[in-house]
């Protein structure tokens, strides 16, 4: 049997590393026949019953009409209002011609094309998940390595399959134009359109692997238009154009990561990216709009801006008229949203955002009206709010305002000139449904209680359902008229866990930090709880910009509820810089990445701990990635932790990527004393309490890297208090299941011995 490489680079580089074995089952019964949960239970090892309060499944009908939920085992349409059962009508909203739902006419067309039955059949059961054309009746759908372009449009039936090998390569990113009539995909990096049942016309000629047509690169994704999506290009509504970005990478650092464990054979398998830290030379992009029918290429004039511009957003109007794009520079310190003529390639500034004392926020695509103007999202005031511009980008009015911030538009009635959004008018850890006037008057707020409320609209916005929850009260769906006024409570969730297991109750407390600024903090006390009894605190962080970690809705977590059971407080802190109250708090860690986070975290603690029962000696704190990096930094710069258990941490940030990083932090260059003061490495000598760190050995986004360099420091320092867990394999995250289950017992027992002062 051979041993991991986790467990042989963990000998050889710390002897201290704790490798324990599972931890024995613990006595599940306790006072009154009630139960505890198992470490397996808590950890997803074995089943348990739930601690979620999902109350019942009851949404609109397509038709916004009628009800649906389950009675008896079924779905069922009933009248909101008296719960009878509504008379025998078709679900939905069902389409017309060969491409309707059920899949027929798909298989239809495939069949008369010529396609064998079987796989007819298949790419027809295979049609719902399908890429469609804007009137439905166009759809690419891929199965077994090919792509079935089908048009049932009367005059322009036509099915064609494409396989990667009939281009040369693999086909990426295959999507269908508005007009269901072109094709668009990349292969090798170039960008190619296709017309059904015309020509395919290679729009770009050097793509390769340093230069990319319409694919981003990784610090794109990742950074900008979402980890995971790599297309780099945006169809016009009408079909008629393909927005498209190039990105030239000969300039960008490569990185390399290495995979040990290689089914079949003991050699590694080396994986090269183009990874850009810190102060790095990024990608540089360009925007070009190509022309589908021609294949011909615009491309946008940005001489103005700098070199290392960033391109953080495209997307066109609803007419197709204009491709909207939106620029930044390199520190994010402005965003400007430009509209170009996709026929003349010429364009102009509509909206420009900008901060002297911070970042820009990434403008969120503006919503377009009938009547051709558009709201648009904007932190100016230090508050994400809503304003009313016309189509050329003239302000009209603000639509919102005030201190407290716009969370999501959720409805709009351009005719009543009336908006519904969630927000946080109330209170920043819940959220409200409110109304208001599209001049700006009129704000009422449509919720009632506190908590998280979720709200849907029937067609005609007369009723509403509010699905709520707390933390602590669980789930209820609730039928509201139009003014959100309740008129009967549909349903109300219960955990399953409550009947036979121990349940602590979350409690939530606006503290006051050492600056008079208040910070929400939520506590689940030990159950039972004594409060002549000293109790450890264990608190679960992340604490990144505007990312909260108390929100108030139920937390069904078995993990918490875990270890309040076995005598624990848990605690969690909204720092001010992820409190989600406004770009004006957020900003408070700008060029300082950890120090205004660790010292509301410090509050927290001496709040917490001047309650008799909670013990100052016996304060862990845990998280990841962001998480990971607060959870070192509290023990290298604060006294008041005596564990941290810190996963995929970045513990010098001039190690991570230039597009995350520089938007808080500018450069090193602008910013060496920030850099300098945030460093973990750097102050590695310092390091208080005892600090377990544990990392994804091909964690492409937060490289293995920090911890290596890391626990240099610490070796050099002579610190023993630490010790290391490599994962073989896993990214940024532990995806398999077996070392997730190892991950969770080595936390526990550290808990043990560290918080408890015992370890079985």
């Amino acid at each position: 049997m051979r041993p991991s490489a986790a467990l042989l680079l963990c000998a050889a580089l710390l002897p201290t590393c704790l490798l324990t074995a599972p931890a024995p089952g613990f006595i599940q019964e306790v006072a009154g026949g009630v139960k505890k949960l198992t470490l397996e239970q808590a950890s997803g090892r074995e089943s348990a019953p739930s601690y979620s309060s999902r109350a019942a499944r009851i949404s609109w009908n397509d038709d916004g009409r009628w009800l649906s939920m389950r009675r008896d085992g079924k779905s069922v349409l009933v009248d909101p209002l008296t719960m009878e059962d509504a008379p025998e009508i078709q679900r939905g909203r069902p389409q017309q011609g060969l491409m309707g739902p059920d899949s027929s006419g798909v298989t239809y067309l495939l069949k008369q094309a010529g396609i064998d039955e079987g796989i007819a059949d298949a790419v027809g059961k295979k049609s719902a998940a399908g890429q469609r054309s804007s009137d439905g009746q166009s759809l690419v759908v891929e199965h077994d390595g090919k792509y079935y372009m089908i048009s049932g449009k009367p005059d322009h039936e036509k099915v064609e399959v494409i396989a990667s090998g009939d281009v040369g390569g693999q086909l990426e990113f295959a999507s269908l134009g508005g007009d269901g009539k072109h094709f668009a995909w990349v292969t090798e990096n170039d960008l190619y359109i296709k017309e059904l049942g015309g020509k395919t016309r290679r729009v770009t000629e050097n793509g390769g692997p340093e230069y990319f047509n319409g694919k981003l690169d990784w610090v794109y994704q990742e950074e900008i238009y979402g980890r995971g999506d790599f297309k780099g290009f945006w169809w016009s509504p009408d079909g008629k154009y393909v927005a498209f970005l190039a990105s030239d990478e000969e300039a960008v650092f490569e990185f390399t990561l290495v995979d040990h464990i290689e089914n079949g054979h003991f050699r590694v398998k080396p994986e090269v990216v183009n990874y850009p830290k810190v102060g790095d030379p990024n990608p540089t992009v360009r925007l070009g709009i190509a022309e589908a029918k021609s294949g011909k290429v615009k491309w946008m004039d940005l001489s103005e801006y700098p070199e290392d511009l960033l391109i953080t957003r495209v997307m066109w109007t609803p007419q197709a008229d204009r491709c909207l794009f939106v620029v930044a520079d390199r520190i994010q310190t402005y965003a400007d949203m430009r509209a170009a003529n996709p026929a003349t390639g010429k364009h102009k500034l509509m909206i420009r955002e900008s901060a002297d004392d911070s970042w820009t926020p990434r403008p969120a695509p503006p919503m377009w009206l009938d009547n051709g103007d558009f709201i648009w999202q904007s932190h100016r005031t230090g508050y994400r709010h809503l304003y009313l511009y016309d189509g050329n980008g003239k302000l009209k009015n603000a639509i919102t305002a005030g201190d407290w911030q716009v969370r999501r538009i959720m409805e709009i009635d351009e005719e009543a000139g009336k908006l519904w959004f969630s927000g946080t008018n109330d209170s920043a850890i819940d959220s409200n449904v409110y109304r208001i006037n599209m001049d700006g008057t009129g704000l009422q707020r449509l919720t009632e209680g506190r908590g998280t409320h979720r709200f849907s609209f029937n067609h005609d916005r007369s009723l509403m359902l509010d699905r709520v929850s707390s933390l602590s009260m669980p789930e209820e769906v609730r039928l509201c008229d139009g003014d959100g006024k309740v008129l009967k409570v549909l349903d109300v969730g219960s955990p399953a866990a409550a009947d036979a297991y121990l349940m602590a109750k979350w409690e939530v407390h606006e503290i006051s930090a050492r600056d008079g600024m208040k910070l929400d903090v939520s506590v689940l006390k030990p159950v039972p709880f004594d409060a002549n009894a000293n109790y450890p605190v264990w608190i679960s962080t992340y604490s990144g910009p505007d990312a909260p970690s108390v929100r108030n809705s139920w937390n069904g977590s078995a993990w918490n509820q875990f270890l309040a059971q076995n005598g624990i407080i848990v605690m969690q802190v909204n720092v001010r810089s992820a409190s989600g109250k406004g770009l004006w708090a957020t900003k408070a860690c700008y060029k300082q990445l950890g120090l205004s986070e660790l010292n509301d975290l410090e509050d927290a603690v001496d709040w917490l701990c001047a309650k008799p029962w909670a013990d100052a000696d016996r304060v862990g704190i845990t998280g990841y990635s962001y998480g990971g990096f607060m959870s070192a930094f509290a023990l290298v710069f604060s006294d008041k932790f005596a564990l941290a258990i810190a996963g995929g941490g970045v513990y010098d940030w001039r190690m991570y990527d230039t597009i995350y990083t520089e938007r808080y932090m500018s450069t090193p260059e602008l910013n060496p004393e920030g850099y300098a003061e945030t460093s973990i490495l750097e102050h590695a000598g310092q390091l208080n309490g005892y600090l377990h760190m544990h990392h994804g050995e091909m964690d492409d986004n937060v490289h293995l890297q920090n911890m290596m360099q890391f626990i240099f420091k610490l070796q050099e320092a002579g610190k023993t208090n630490w010790s290391m867990m490599i994962s073989p394999q896993p990214r940024h995250g532990i995806g398999n299941r077996e070392l997730r289950w190892h991950s969770r017992m080595q936390e526990w027992d550290l808990i043990q011995e560290h918080l408890l002062g015992s370890k079985n």
